[in-house]
């Protein structure tokens, strides 16, 4: 006899009632087997991320008085579970924050009074099709020791099983080092992975944010090397632990 299939569970968090009862219709229109949690404030919602491995979460980034909760809200879910969805449906606009929210690790940016009913389900479906499909045919976790990065989705990387919160063009400088390891990589060919201020002092800097936030979670961290007057070079990690290797 075979398991009843999980429920999926979705957090609506929503300060706007009208809002949070349109949205929670549409999505059990689309879904009548789908759990939905509303929550109307910050603190509310935050306690149940806590609790609650949520299949997905909707979103708005102005909860009451608070500006900017759901950043806030983003990175609690982040900094819990790893690859958790993200919806934002907002009335900030799309133009400024759709960019923001994805480097925050958000899927998704939906701007209210732009979009219909049809355009939300297909949206919201989506991502639940596409982190379902992820979590079925996720590979073997890397070793404890081995950075883990997934360039498709531009998440957050692991180290060591943890989170390293970086800026997207930390996050592509470090890919870029890393598919290059053991080789160096020129300040010229990094400077393709910076959208702006393309010079060696910039990308000094980005190299520098990328070391300090790994050092968060490990403080003996030394795995990018800095080759003068050429570039840097991630040094693997064998290479790294080997007995009296240190970085140039």
């Amino acid at each position: 006899m075979s398991s009843p299939t999980p429920t999926l569970c979705v957090a609506l968090i929503e300060d706007d009632q009208p809002t949070s009862r349109q949205l929670a219709t549409w999505i059990r229109s689309a879904r009548p087997d789908i759990r939905i949690d509303q929550w109307f404030n910050r603190d509310d919602a935050e306690n149940a991320i806590n609790r609650v491995p949520y299949d997905l979460v909707v979103l708005d980034i102005e909860l009451g008085h608070e500006r900017h909760a759901g950043v806030a809200l983003i990175n609690a879910i982040n900094k819990n579970r790893q690859g958790t969805p993200v919806l934002v449906v907002s009335a900030m606009p799309a133009a400024i924050y759709r960019s923001i929210m994805k480097a925050l690790d958000a899927w998704d940016y939906l701007q209210k009074t732009t979009f219909e009913e049809r355009d939300f389900i297909e949206t919201f479906l989506d991502i639940l099709r596409v982190s379902r499909k992820q979590a079925a045919v996720a590979a073997p976790a890397a070793p404890a020791d081995e950075l883990s990065l997934d360039p498709l989705w531009q998440r957050t990387p692991i180290w060591r099983g943890q989170r390293i919160n970086l800026p997207l063009t930390a996050q592509r400088i470090l890919a870029t080092l890393h598919q290059r390891a053991g080789e160096v990589v020129s300040y010229e060919e990094l400077f393709d992975v910076v959208k702006s201020g393309r010079n060696r002092d910039n990308v000094r800097k980005h190299v520098s944010t990328i070391r300090d936030a790994f050092r968060e979670v490990d403080p003996q961290f030394e795995g990018i090397e800095n080759v003068p007057m050429r570039g840097f070079r991630w040094v693997r990690t064998a290479l790294v632990s080997a007995p009296g290797r240190k970085p140039a």
